[in-house]
């Protein structure tokens, strides 16, 4: 079993650049394509509980049915955002990275980097060009 697992879409470039970060530190994480393969109830509220973030945080409203699902009423319960999340996975903000350090919505991707047991092993550059990681394995200021 992975000590780190990824909730993952491929489509989406901070999830990618995540994921890339957590294999420049060496390892290979379990990776969970979570609109192919949602979490659970229970798995969803753990993750969250885990982040210690609200419900609502961990909504992604772009490129969702947020809107027309009402979703942005702030007058619905914890219980109803679950509900709208397990019933449209694509409501659920990615990537979620999930280490023996911790549980983090990683939203820059580099936030992942505050959560991995082991160091970068090389320069890292992301998608968009902006460069995250030396030569040295070492964190660009800024980043």
């Amino acid at each position: 079993m992975a000590d780190i697992t990824i909730y993952h879409n491929p489509q989406c470039g901070t999830s990618r650049n995540t994921l890339a970060l957590i294999r420049n530190s060496g390892a290979e994480p379990e990776v969970i394509e979570y609109l192919k393969h949602p979490p659970g109830r229970e798995t969803l509220q753990q993750l969250i509980a885990a982040m210690n973030v609200p419900v609502r945080d961990v909504m992604r409203q772009k490129g969702t049915p947020y809107a027309e699902l009402g979703l942005d009423n702030l007058a619905l319960t914890d219980d109803q955002l679950l509900d709208a999340m397990l019933a449209h996975p694509i409501l659920m903000n990615r990537p979620i990275v999930v280490t023996p350090l911790g549980t983090r919505l990683c939203r820059p991707s580099e936030a992942v980097l505050d959560i991995l047991p082991a160091p970068q092993q090389g320069a890292f550059t992301k998608e968009d060009g902006e460069r995250v990681i030396n030569e040295k394995g070492e964190r660009v200021a800024g980043a």
